[in-house]
């Protein structure tokens, strides 16, 4: 992430106060300390690891998607009508989250 390197950056070549780092980005002090002292060239957040509603639709969607590659632009079914295809087989989740696996 570049605010990392930006925020050293001012801190420590531009000699910058922590206070104005904090008015320029948003941060909070203890955020931007917190940056200063790590050793990381960027920023990892810990993300868990959830189950998804699409899990137990995956495989039969990589199948739709294997299947509609090979066909030509316009006989390709649009990602809304495979949702739609979705929900009509039980899935109960987002649009997005169909989206987001295409």
């Amino acid at each position: 992430m570049e605010l990392l390197s930006v925020i050293r950056r001012w801190h420590h070549r531009d000699r910058i106060p922590i206070r104005e780092i904090e008015r320029r980005t948003g941060l909070s002090r203890n955020t931007i300390r917190k940056y200063l002292r790590s050793d990381a060239v960027e920023v990892r957040f810990k993300v868990p690891q959830r189950p998804s509603r699409l899990d137990p639709f995956a495989d039969k969607l990589s199948e739709w998607l294997r299947v509609e590659a090979g066909k030509g632009r316009k006989g390709r079914r649009t990602v809304r009508r495979i949702h739609a295809d979705l929900v009509a087989l039980g899935y109960a989740g987002s649009y997005a989250r169909v989206a987001a696996f295409v």
